[in-house]
């Protein structure tokens, strides 16, 4: 990529600033009334980049939620009950949110029967669980040692998580892939207890495809709840549901609230990230697909209607009508058409001049999955500041990072990515600092030590290096 180009693409950079996110005073929308199977009419609101302003540029990062504050305050009240109550609690919100009763709410991993699967669901499950295990097992990284002054030895060293929680949402899908994406990378990192919670079924059994996988990649426990009392309760511990001391998975707004509140409470419990609804932002050319740009933007938008897609035409000759087309095309045979169809009623496009353009936008937006469907897609890579995961390429779906390639799925939402990353193996563990001084090693470090403890006042930092260092001297 040669500098003029380099330049163009930062110089017409939008400025992006923290804000609370708020909706839209317009109402974005691909897909407009009601969803119909055989019939959905279809209006695309655009916005061509050049005509707005930076405060009307600045505001299309804005995501479609519910008020943070609305949401805490029907989420407290069920992480008090289950600090309180623990398992009892527990169970009356799964008898009133899931509809099922349990009388054991935790079930030992090894005592749960191997699950009968299909051969070949078996062998795709396999195949993604083999290339998520190379994928983060290649992320174990060597010791880090350095002598910085001779006799002085730093080291950072890796120790696991000893206990983890992993969330894999229940609802309107089942999520067995989460369960390989949570447990795989913790099944590396070694801890020692992992507990996945998931929504038990309607007979309180768990989804055969969830405990295969939740089996094949180490988790101990399995908790029988989900939304904010599942997380509540690996919070805090409760007489069966072993405590953790990290929270990771990706759930609604009120899965991911609760993770918001638990991490700032006396439960001194750490999280992923602020993962919320699934989101997609398309950069398309001329050379795209309209079949492979609608299939995209509406692999988001079934995941609910509180998802999020956005595309972003990169310069001239796109057939947009041929995108809108196909989107009622498809939507329309979708089984959950309906989800998707709400999706793309808050969602919209953005007109960009050309790449430079489209992928100072697409930072600004700092999207949970960017595809870059354009031609040469690759060399625009190093451009790309602000996303959770990236695909390039025509042949590069967003589906195959969510299966099997071997990356995690477990991403910043709502603009996050500009300051977390996805869950990887790094997730699961936490560094130390280590060093050793011999005795020359302390004769070389410590005149330097000695003088910014008296700058710093601090006598005792002082008297404990001069001991050692007169120790040394008499001998």
């Amino acid at each position: 990529m040669d500098r003029k180009l380099l330049h163009s693409c930062r110089s017409r950079s939008f400025q992006a600033f923290f804000s609370p996110v708020i909706k839209h005073r317009r109402q974005n929308c691909f897909i407009a009334g009601t969803f119909l199977r055989s019939r959905i009419s279809c209006s695309m609101k655009r916005y061509k980049l050049s005509e707005l302003t930076p405060a009307e540029v600045n505001s299309l990062k804005a995501r479609p939620r519910i008020e943070f504050s609305k949401i805490s305050s029907l989420v407290d009240p069920i992480v008090d009950e289950i600090h309180r109550r623990g398992d009892a609690a527990v169970k009356e919100y799964t008898a009133r949110f899931d509809k099922v009763e349990l009388e054991k709410i935790v079930e030992n991993v090894s005592d749960l029967p191997d699950s009968e699967l299909d051969a070949k669901v078996r062998e795709a499950f396999d195949v993604a669980y083999d290339n998520i295990h190379a994928f983060h097992l290649a992320q174990k990284s060597p010791e880090l040692s350095i002598e910085n002054m001779k006799g002085v030895l730093c080291k950072r060293v890796a120790r696991s998580i000893g206990s983890v929680d992993l969330y894999v949402p229940g609802g309107t899908a089942v999520l067995p892939s989460t369960a390989l994406m949570l447990a795989v990378p913790a099944q590396i990192a070694g801890c020692r207890t992992v507990v996945l919670a998931t929504p038990p079924r309607q007979d309180g059994s768990i989804c055969k495809e969830v405990l295969y996988c939740a089996k094949k990649a180490g988790v101990t426990h399995i908790l029988k709840a989900g939304g904010a009392q599942a997380i509540a309760a690996m919070a805090w511990g409760t007489e069966s549901c072993p405590k953790v001391e990290k929270i990771f998975g990706p759930g609604n707004q009120y899965v991911t609230a609760a993770k918001m509140i638990l991490q700032n409470s006396e439960a001194m419990v750490a999280i992923d990230m602020p993962a919320g609804p699934s989101e997609v932002l398309v950069i398309a050319d001329k050379y795209a697909s309209p079949v492979h740009i609608a299939a995209d933007l509406l692999s988001q938008a079934e995941h609910g209607p509180d998802s999020q897609v956005v595309l972003v035409i990169a310069g001239d000759g796109v057939d947009i009508q041929g995108i809108e087309k196909e989107i009622i095309k498809q939507c329309g045979s979708l089984p959950r058409g309906e989800f998707a169809s709400k999706a793309l009623s808050h969602s919209f496009t953005v007109l960009a001049r050309d790449m430079a353009e489209a992928v100072s936008f697409s930072n600004l937006y700092a999207p949970e999955h960017l595809i870059i469907n354009v031609k040469d897609a690759e060399k625009w890579e190093s451009f790309i500041e602000n996303a959770g995961s990236v695909f390039l390429g025509q042949w590069t779906p967003e589906s195959v990072g969510h299966y099997a390639s071997g990356t995690n799925h477990v991403l910043p939402t709502n603009g996050y990515a500009r300051m977390y990353s996805g869950v990887s193996l790094y997730s699961f563990q936490k560094y130390m600092a280590v060093q050793s001084l011999t005795e020359e090693g302390l004769r070389n470090l410590g005149p330097y030590v000695a003088i910014m403890a008296e700058v710093e006042g601090l006598e005792a930092h002082n008297r404990e290096l001069n001991l050692r260092l007169g120790d040394i001297e008499e001998k």
